[in-house]
């Protein structure tokens, strides 16, 4: 006789895992079984910046709800394990040099506010402003909510001396920062392990359905597993799950790299908040330079202008010599490979993009220390809006397409699914990552139409 599960998880990085916290440690239910090829994080979830914010644009309030009560949860959890996963609140600092983009900045701001991110509070040098208090490095608590606009470049570099001088606006999103990705999922690993859920190493090849009902998985090692409920948490791999359940998920993978390298000289101070430079830029490379990458068309586009957003912050504590740095100037979609094919250049390419907004990173040109490059897939939907809820077919759920915001909405993204499973009340934020809204003529229509995801 086969064993049977009432509730199957296909996936056991962060989105399964939050999963199976939430219905075992949350609503008692102790018959969980995670089910992964790999183990539990290791394939995506373990590529992250490892950040968090609640700074996110509309329409709607759906995403800003939603990321204020994932942060709501970590912020319990964190008090309730003496901080285990060392959950700071720094912030996100956006920079820009370019004086027309201070309106745009402005107006987003003020959206963001509107939608619940928190006060905004503009300080322009006079007198009438209101206090700018700095982030504490390690604490999470009594901390400014909101944003804080600097438009005064006296008060910037007197707060951020080592940004270039250049910068007219800088925008400090407050209810933001980082934390220890591998230490929470740990902790909520061995937490859903204590109230009953199990994992097994196996990959899922098939899944039987009776009636338009899941009745069960068949994994590789040729084991058949009945079960009445299965939660597609699948990441990078979400489509191909679907398929199995007879689905076509409107989703798509870009690949996203990481470098981390070791800052010996301290451009990035230990304490600081992670910084994201808005503007488009060409890269600093010496006249010689550009003649040689001319020469080749296979390096010409290393002179065209590059995209916004390249972003850095400081890596472990006061005694890490660690930063990283991001950007995706390649956001095309891609069918993910694993390992995934990274490439060689983008650690100098981020390393030029970054020295723009930190002068001091031009010492490293030519010298810069080994750096240790890695990355990871982003599994999108058209809007970057998660996909959690019901799917058509009776007892098959879904939790994915967290789009390199995994981390950070995965307590509130686990809470949801688990609310869906057991039929609790929802929150009003549900409805907006429900498979369902694509059934719908006018939220079609908005898609046309829609501005900023949000995406870094």
């Amino acid at each position: 006789m086969p064993p049977s599960s009432p509730t199957v998880i296909l996936g056991s990085g962060i989105a399964g895992v939050s999963t199976a916290y939430y219905l075992t440690v949350q609503h008692g239910i102790q018959d969980i079984l995670l089910v992964d090829d790999q183990p539990p994080l290791s394939l995506t979830s373990d590529k992250s910046t490892e950040c968090y914010r609640n700074w996110w644009p509309g329409p709607g309030k759906a995403m800003v709800s939603f990321m204020n009560r994932s942060i709501d949860l970590l912020e319990k959890l964190a008090q309730t394990t003496g901080n285990f996963f060392h959950l700071n609140q720094r912030g996100y600092l956006y920079l820009t040099a370019d004086l027309d983009k201070i309106p745009d900045m402005l107006r987003s701001a003020q959206e963001t506010e509107s939608l619940g991110g928190g006060e905004l509070r503009v300080h322009r040098g006079t007198g009438n402003d209101s206090p700018y208090i700095p982030a504490h490095p390690t604490s999470f608590a009594a901390q400014p909510s909101g944003a804080d606009l600097l438009l005064d470049q006296a008060l910037i570099q007197n707060y951020y001396p080592y940004i270039s001088e250049k910068t007219v606006a800088a925008l400090h999103v407050r209810r933001a920062g980082w934390f220890s990705a591998q230490q929470l999922g740990a902790y909520l690993l061995e937490q859903a392990r204590r109230h009953g859920a199990q994992t097994i190493q196996q990959r899922i090849i098939s899944i039987d359905i009776h009636s338009n009902r899941v009745t069960g998985v068949r994994l590789s090692d040729g084991t058949q597993i009945s079960c009445s409920n299965l939660v597609i948490a699948a990441g990078p791999i979400l489509r191909q799950a679907g398929q199995m359940l007879g689905l076509e998920l409107p989703v798509y993978c870009e690949l996203h790299q990481k470098v981390g390298f070791k800052d010996h000289l301290a451009v990035v101070p230990r304490h600081a908040p992670l910084l994201i430079w808005t503007d488009a830029q060409r890269l600093p490379w010496s006249a010689e330079e550009q003649a040689f990458l001319m020469e080749d068309e296979s390096t010409r586009w290393l002179l065209d202008e590059f995209p916004p957003g390249v972003h850095t912050r400081p890596e472990g504590g006061d005694d890490s010599p660690v930063a990283l740095m991001l950007w995706e100037y390649h956001t095309q979609a891609v069918e993910p490979l694993f390992p995934p094919p990274l490439d060689p250049d983008y650690p100098e390419i981020a390393l030029r993009g970054l020295a723009t907004m930190l002068p001091g990173f031009k010492a490293y040109f030519g010298k810069a220390p080994r750096p240790i490059l890695d990355g990871g897939y982003y599994t999108k939907t058209r809007e970057n809006r998660p996909l959690i809820g019901p799917l058509p077919v009776e007892g098959a759920f879904i939790i994915g397409a967290l789009s390199g915001y995994g981390l950070m909405a995965s307590q509130a993204a686990g809470e949801l699914i688990a609310a869906h499973i057991t039929h609790q009340e929802l929150p009003d934020y549900a409805l907006a990552f429900d498979l369902r809204r694509y059934q719908d003529p006018q939220y079609l229509d908005m898609l046309n139409k829609w501005g900023s995801t949000g995406q870094l």
